[in-house]
């Protein structure tokens, strides 16, 4: 006998706010709260699940990608060219280290810290310069030295760390591949480059943003391709959970055992908005599929009592 497929689980509104471009959902444990950000709104939010409270940030500047500090009421935010760290008690936003020059025409795109602290983000080509593939991908190390590892990106997505079987994960968007690597934690440095999966024939969509789960399978948010896709560690899609949005852009487990998918989308930001008819699409939300998924590493650079 065969087993069936599981049943595509139910897909829950999170909150009433819509937003623009929802990108980086991210867990912390500490305050219990999820915080992600509306790219093209300038918002940071942190959101309580079981209440519904979503306290924001307004910024003046578009935050890519963000990470979790040493300490819980700070934020390491990547922003058009730089990153920065911002106060949530303040909403002082405090640059740190410039990444690309101010008139690149690229913004700052995906980011997450891997298993020793280091911030590895990427930029992707601006909707409003020139189509070029300028962008690349850079790790802040802890002492917030910066260091380019990628050119002539497009945008940069997927990124995502398997501590214990030592891989590295990264997607160029356009080119439909996500690529793994041999990863040393303790040295920073990546070797292998592979191909992991290739989207052509495959799945719907482009790759944007990933994590993994307990077993060591990555969720990627198939932008355009209206679904969830998981994959083995040998490459394999053992699963698609189709979405009531188009544009999902990225997953994270959540919740005190980190059983809960909560997912960002897409509405009207970025360079192609989501097609008319959706009434979910921007919103922030939440899958139970079975998993859980691993605690998010907590960037190792200054804190504020560091003299910095």
């Amino acid at each position: 006998m065969t087993s069936s497929p599981p049943k595509d689980p139910d897909v829950d509104e999170v909150l009433p706010e819509r937003a623009l471009l929802g990108e980086c959902p991210l867990w912390c444990h500490r305050t219990s709260r999820l915080y992600w950000i509306d790219i093209d709104g300038r918002v940071v939010h942190r959101t309580d699940p079981t209440t519904g409270q979503d306290d924001v940030r307004h910024l003046e500047v578009r935050p890519g990608s963000i990470a979790l500090m040493r300490d819980e009421h700070r934020l390491l935010v990547a922003a058009e060219h730089a990153v920065h760290e911002l106060d949530w008690s303040t909403a002082e936003l405090t640059p740190l280290r410039e990444l690309e020059p101010d008139d690149s025409p690229t913004r700052m795109n995906d980011g997450r810290c891997d298993p020793a602290g280091r911030f590895w983000v990427g930029s992707m080509d601006d909707p409003g310069g020139t189509g070029a593939a300028a962008a690349s991908l850079h790790c802040v190390d802890v002492d917030l030295t910066a260091t380019v590892i990628e050119r002539d990106v497009a945008v940069s997505n997927a990124l995502a760390f398997d501590p214990l079987r030592s891989v590295m994960y990264w997607a160029d968007t356009p080119t439909g591949l996500i690529w793994c690597f041999d990863y040393d934690s303790d040295s920073g440095s990546r070797t292998g480059r592979r191909v992991f999966v290739d989207f052509a024939g495959r799945l719907p969509g482009g790759p944007d943003g990933a994590c993994l789960d307990t077993e060591g399978c990555l969720w990627v948010a198939c932008v355009h391709g209206w679904g969830l896709a998981r994959i083995t560690p040998d490459g394999q899609v053992d699963r698609f959970i189709e979405l009531p949005v188009e544009k999902p852009s990225m997953p994270a487990f959540g919740g005190d055992r980190l059983d809960t998918m909560f997912l960002t989308s897409i509405s009207s930001g970025g360079s192609r908005p989501a097609a008319p008819g959706q009434p979910l699409a921007g919103a922030l939300l939440a899958v139970d599929v079975g998993q859980a998924g691993l605690p998010e590493p907590i960037f190792g650079g200054p804190s504020p009592d560091s003299g910095r």
